[in-house]
């Protein structure tokens, strides 16, 4: 990824920023809101970084047996 790519991507959610300090929202709405923008531009990030279907697949636990 690329600054421009990663700059491009953050000013996207520039206004759905703004729009959160003009908005009349409690501290845990805010927080909320905030919290997910910026989650979503982290898997964005990731993602494009490390592109996707290169993790390995984590299996599934099987419980202990007394």
């Amino acid at each position: 990824m690329t600054k421009a790519d990663f700059l491009a991507r953050a000013e996207a959610r520039y206004e759905a920023l703004q729009k959160l300090n003009s908005d009349e929202l409690s501290f845990y709405a805010y927080e909320e809101q905030f919290t997910q923008l910026w989650t979503e531009l982290g898997r964005e990030v990731m993602e494009e970084n490390l592109g996707t279907g290169t993790g390995r697949k984590k299996n599934a636990a099987t419980p202990a047996t007394d």
